[in-house]
């Protein structure tokens, strides 16, 4: 399938800026998944000064304001060509070694809620049985409802909320295949929609399964991702993998506004 992609970031203030630095990880990558064409990052109030592969393999660039804006825009758009691999990506590589997907971090750290989820899969079958019931298990525990958590809501508050978004289902799946055994990791990226116009990114997971590799699994669409998904950075949760972060020197208010569009 072919994607046409734009996402577009603005931070409007009501004060000029005096110093202000992002990180963007916007750029998708090619891999047995998906072939990107032209991709493009158009920058409104700043200029990159340094691009890089960050530890995880993501394409990442530094951008710092100029010029004091009030408004700071970051486009990046363009189409990527996907394949559907029933969500198989393949062998694990990079710098960052596979054990390191082992380990837990603030927002995947495993409690009660996790044990308790994980307990329940325990003799499912094969792996990827195993995993498949995983992600069902997460969906009888977890409803996808927009606007109950966060960005640093944690894998077991959602769990106690037995609510919230994609990115929750996604720390949650992360932190019960870590205590199954399995490397897992986090990957933010697109989802071609009935609306074309969204208004955040995706996110699902991947857990590593010997003699296939990284296999992909939306727990919040209760699939393994498909030709419609388009895949940007990898990391062992979402601060790993976030679009846009960064800095910013004053006290002027900020307003941020985020769009979206995925079509063929």
């Amino acid at each position: 399938m072919r994607l046409k992609i734009t996402h577009r970031t603005e931070y409007r203030y009501d004060a000029p800026v005096a110093y202000a630095l992002q990180r963007l990880r916007l750029m998708p990558p090619n891999g047995s998944t998906q072939k990107v064409g032209p991709w493009t990052l158009a920058i409104t109030g700043g200029r990159e000064q340094l691009r890089f592969g960050d530890q995880f393999g993501n394409d990442t660039r530094l951008i710092s304001v100029e010029g004091e804006p009030q408004l700071i825009a970051i486009e990046a758009s363009g189409t990527v060509e996907t394949t559907d691999t029933a969500g198989v990506s393949g062998p694990h590589r990079g710098f960052a070694p596979l054990w390191l997907f082992q380990s837990d971090t603030q927002l995947t750290e495993a409690g009660e809620g996790v044990s308790s989820i994980a307990a329940s899969v325990v003799s499912k079958g094969d792996d990827i049985s195993r995993l498949h019931h995983l992600m069902g298990s997460i969906r009888e525990r977890v409803a996808y409802n927009a606007g109950v958590t966060d960005a640093e809501t944690k894998a077991e508050e959602a769990i106690e909320r037995g609510e919230g978004v994609c990115q929750d289902h996604t720390h949650i799946f992360i932190a019960a295949a870590r205590r199954l055994g399995f490397p897992a990791r986090y990957v933010s990226g697109y989802l071609k929609m009935a609306d074309t116009e969204q208004a955040a990114s995706h996110a699902w997971a991947e857990a590593h399964v010997a003699q296939l590799g990284w296999v992909a699994f939306d727990v919040a669409n209760g699939i393994s991702p498909d030709e419609a998904y388009v895949r940007v950075a990898i990391g062992r949760d979402y601060r790993d993998a976030m679009p846009v972060s960064g800095i910013r020197v004053g006290s002027g208010e900020e307003q941020l506004a985020v769009r979206i569009t995925v079509e063929q």
